[in-house]
């Protein structure tokens, strides 16, 4: 029986790419789109807002009552904000974390009972390596996407007795559409960030538009995972950001800092 998947945030960047790879497999796929269009593709679109909370748990009895199950839960969806943390609007911040954090809880609480209930599920949150590195004016984003790394890393033991696996993926820098649902906080002439932020806000473009590697290795790698009897906990993917990140473990603080401050041109 092809199994079922359910993918938040599939209208662009790596959700469409997830959804486009499974279902050219044998995998039942629904994606999820706060505006949802008609599209020429064998996985549906289905109009979800993650942060509107009664919409995980329509969206959830839809499935179950359609195919009794979901298999696979993909948490996708996500934003980002940019700018020093004393500068930052606290609506922007709330906003984020309801849709980079607190959504994925209330969908896995929705999802999760109907994966118990069949001794069987497979949860992958697409995290980020900002996850794994605090970067200079992404420090709510980096936050948000550290929170949905170590949920999942502690949901996986949770779950272990019911045959549910959860795993966190976290890309680096790739080519999608995250800049356009970025919010980069406007700084006011006098602010004494304005020469480093507006170096940060370039280097970041430059490496997500220029730089950035191509979303199906994602796909691709969601496959895999998919099909892997033991999937890990955790996995990094983008040659570069992998080696930072080991090299993390390895060398000093402030040194580790400088190579940071070093990437996106700051003093």
């Amino acid at each position: 029986m092809s199994k079922v998947v359910l993918i938040t945030g599939a209208s662009s960047g790596f959700g469409k790419s997830i959804a486009e790879k499974l279902s050219n497999h044998d995998f039942i796929v629904y994606g999820t789109s706060r505006n949802p269009k008609e599209i020429d593709a064998n996985y549906k679109l289905l109009k979800f807002d993650i942060t509107e909370y009664e919409d995980a748990e329509r969206i959830t009895d839809y499935l179950i009552n359609k195919h009794g199950k979901i298999d696979v839960l993909i948490n996708n969806a996500g934003i980002s904000i940019t700018g020093p943390v004393e500068s930052s609007e606290m609506s922007d911040i709330k906003n984020l974390y309801e849709t980079n954090f607190f959504g994925h809880i209330n969908l896995i609480q929705k999802v999760v009972p109907h994966m118990r209930k069949n001794m069987s599920g497979l949860i992958i949150n697409i995290t980020s390596i900002a996850g794994y590195l605090g970067l200079p004016f992404q420090s709510i984003y980096c936050a948000s996407k550290a929170s949905l790394n170590l949920l999942g890393e502690s949901l996986n033991m949770e779950l272990k007795n019911f045959n549910i696996r959860v795993v966190n993926l976290a890309p680096g820098d790739y080519k999608t559409e995250i800049i356009d649902n970025r919010t980069d906080t406007v700084l006011d002439n006098n602010s004494p960030y304005n020469p480093e932020y507006s170096s940060f806000t370039k280097a970041v473009t430059k490496g997500m538009t220029k730089k950035g590697n191509d979303p199906k290795e994602i796909a691709d790698l969601v496959f895999k995972i998919i099909k892997s009897k033991n999937p890990k906990i955790h996995y990094l993917s983008g040659k570069f950001i992998q080696k930072l990140v080991t090299l993390k473990e390895f060398i000093p603080d402030m040194i580790f800092e400088k190579i940071i401050m070093k990437m996106y041109k700051l003093k």
